[in-house]
């Protein structure tokens, strides 16, 4: 959906006790606003959704590793697991760049599992560059 909205296709989707109770994808260009990635969306819904700012027994699920300021809300928002599909060797924040849920400063570090459906969430963002590349 967030390709089809010349978005970068990375979605998201945030559950507790099994009932997805947030799904997004990357709306920075539909709302006009450079911090609207698909998790930080599906956060503030989530919190919105539960009426609470900590999502202790919650799980996130997105396609792409997250950045740094996605990494950070999601140690903020005390998630319980993440878990993500293609890895992103120059923005991603968990097993690349500063690997943030390594650091010091990180609060909170959720279970981590990376490469969940990786060579089909690569495919689809390695299309969508390729296609707008032209």
């Amino acid at each position: 959906m967030a390709a089809a909205a010349g978005e970068v296709p990375v979605g998201c989707v945030i559950v507790r006790a099994g009932t997805v109770i947030a799904q997004t994808g990357n709306r920075t260009l539909t709302d006009g606003d450079p911090t609207a990635h698909a998790e930080m969306v599906a956060i503030r819904r989530a919190a919105a959704t539960l009426g609470n700012e900590r999502l202790v027994d919650c799980d996130l699920y997105v396609t792409l590793e997250p950045c740094t300021m996605c990494a950070a809300a999601i140690s903020f928002a005390r998630l319980r697991r993440l878990y993500y599909g293609a890895a992103d060797p120059k923005a991603g924040a968990v097993e690349n760049g500063v690997r943030y849920f390594s650091a010091p400063a990180c609060l909170h570090q959720p279970q981590i599992y990376g490469g969940i459906a990786e060579i089909e969430a690569a495919k689809l963002l390695q299309s969508f560059f390729r296609a707008r590349r032209g």
